[in-house]
């Protein structure tokens, strides 16, 4: 999960370098937390949060055939 939202990220900003992708698992339930450079951070979330939508869907589709539910949290 966490290797699909980094890669999504890097190819959505201008600098890619700052992308730091991190997963905290529980039992069924793992948080993927996404952070960006400032000035990237409304690429990411897109016009009325429909970029950070999208991510969450991909995230929770993907988390769903392995049988486990996933979280998408961005950092500010």
């Amino acid at each position: 999960m966490k290797d699909l939202i980094e890669y999504i990220a890097k190819a959505l900003v201008d600098n890619p370098e700052q992308v730091k992708v991190t997963e905290i698992e529980g039992e069924r339930t793992s948080v993927v937390e996404l952070s960006v450079a400032k000035e990237d951070l409304g690429k990411i979330i897109g016009k009325q949060g429909r970029t950070a939508r999208a991510l969450r869907t991909i995230l929770t589709a993907a988390s769903t055939k392995l049988k486990k539910r996933s979280v998408l949290e961005i950092i500010e």
